[in-house]
């Protein structure tokens, strides 16, 4: 109430009050906040104080208890007596008792973090994003390693927590960041710590990749993921910034993994974007990297069965027949496998997930695949010979017109494909089969043959001729005044 009014009945009326309650407030020079007196006693019967002692002890026993629960056993236990209305009655009850009564909860103690110290990593699964790889669903973790002190982060795709996957996705990181920070903490993943001794320790392959970087090991609690909760934290943020790129782009289709590879990686470049000032302070502190990285390749040596397979992972994977009862090294990366004989790498394929999955390339047996043409009705990876629909329809039409050779006659077409190029034949495929000349032709082993040698390739962009631009050309323009 202001002191400039010439009465108090003035002031008050403009204050919004009785000039009895201004008259008051002056008397008293106190604010009306500070007049007003704690209310000690209630205004109507305590409902649940004959059953309170009751509530109490099922709160001591089990904390976690919702007055919810409480609530609904005691409308069971005491028909009629309780209404709806009364739950938040005891809901405030319960409050009170816990703030007052109740256990301790947990404190959370806010960490100190040094520029150059600690870096935390751990998997993450993106399959719920929807990205798709050509049109198909990518099913995908990611390796998400992040700094501290500075929150720089950066990840690498991959497939399971295996140990290779978290081999190479540290070591992507600390070659990516320039450098090694002295502590490096995960949770009790089995790629890392053994969860099956009383000590937990590291896993010895583990241990040499933290030896190779000298840096040092630190696990979390068992059941206690704050422990990690800067990664932890970073988890929901990416996953949050990612779906809203994706959405930004207007599509979660990607031509290859790398083009979906390269999306991340700009991605984490603008997250990273805000924490050059304080990444810099931590660059300075970094150790050197060592001189090379470590392999992060698991290696089984392996012998090639009478059916050109080998068993890796429990997956089964077909090399070239020429290795038929060798035994081969299979190195066994995050997502590929590279084989290697006599100190050489002979051959290199995608990495099969789960168990008892095949893969089998037609190029490694077709050259005993066409001398036994018998053995392709019943072979129990047939499927695998169709390397696209544009061979399945080839194949149906020769069953359809010759069913006595069609697979004779499909396997010299596969033949052909592994000599001649399996794209340039699949192309020769797609144009005959849109006619019924070009259908005969499919059929003749000959005639097919000379059509791929008729068929003209579209020349390379680099074969493109550009005549060289006289400059001459350009004086004569000028000097007969052409030009304005």
């Amino acid at each position: 109430m202001s002191k400039t009014e010439e009465t108090q009945e003035i002031a008050a009326s403009k204050a919004g009050m009785d000039v009895k309650t201004a008259r008051k407030y002056l008397k008293g020079r106190r604010l009306p906040s500070e007049m007003k007196a704690a209310r000690h006693w209630r205004t109507r019967p305590d409902g649940f104080a004959e059953v309170w002692l009751e509530i109490s002890e099922q709160l001591r026993t089990n904390p976690a208890l919702e007055a919810k629960t409480i609530f609904a056993a005691l409308k069971r236990q005491y028909p009629d007596r309780f209404a709806d209305g009364q739950l938040r009655t005891l809901q405030r009850r319960i409050k009170t008792w816990r703030a007052t009564e109740g256990p301790a909860q947990e404190v959370y103690f806010v960490q100190e973090h040094r520029p150059g110290e600690l870096c935390e990593s751990d998997f993450t699964h993106l399959t719920e994003l929807g990205v798709m790889i050509a049109g198909e669903p990518f099913a995908h973790m990611l390796y998400h390693f992040v700094l501290t002190y500075s929150n720089w982060e950066t990840g690498t795709i991959c497939q399971s927590e295996s140990f290779s996957s978290l081999s190479e996705g540290l070591q992507n990181a600390l070659w990516e960041l320039g450098g090694v920070p002295r502590l490096h903490r995960t949770d009790r993943m089995t790629s890392a710590v053994n969860n099956l001794t009383e000590q937990a320790e590291f896993q010895k392959n583990y241990q040499a990749l933290l030896r190779h970087y000298g840096l040092e090991g630190r696990k979390i609690q068992t059941g206690q993921p704050n422990e990690n909760g800067d990664i932890e934290q970073r988890h929901y943020r990416l996953q949050r910034a990612l779906e809203q790129a994706l959405l930004l782009r207007g599509s979660r289709d990607f031509a290859s993994v790398e083009e979906y590879r390269s999306f991340l990686g700009k991605l984490f470049a603008q997250l990273n974007s805000g924490r050059r000032g304080r990444l810099t302070e931590e660059m300075d502190l970094l150790r050197p990297l060592p001189d090379r990285r470590l392999e992060s390749a698991k290696r089984v040596r392996v012998r090639v069965n009478s059916g050109s397979l080998i068993v890796v992972e429990r997956n089964s994977y077909s090399v070239n027949s020429r290795l038929i009862g060798e035994i081969v090294e299979a190195r066994v990366y995050s997502g590929h496998l590279d084989i290697w004989y006599g100190g050489q790498k002979v051959d290199q394929f995608p990495r099969q997930r789960g168990r008892t999955n095949y893969r089998v390339d037609y190029r490694h047996i077709i050259d005993w695949l066409v001398r036994k043409p018998g053995a392709f009705a019943n072979y129990r990876y047939r499927e695998h010979l169709f390397p696209s629909s544009r061979f399945r329809m080839a194949y149906d039409l020769l069953k359809e017109r010759m069913p006595n050779r069609c697979d004779r006659r499909y396997l010299e077409i596969l033949e052909m494909a592994a000599k001649e190029g399996e794209a340039r034949v699949e192309d020769a495929l797609r144009l005959l089969l849109i006619s019924e000349r070009g259908k005969q032709t499919i059929t003749d082993k000959e005639a097919l043959k000379q059509f791929l040698a008729r068929c003209e390739q579209v020349p390379a962009i680099s074969d493109v001729p550009i005549p060289e631009v006289s400059l001459t050309s350009f004086d004569q323009l000028l000097s007969s005044g052409g030009v304005q």
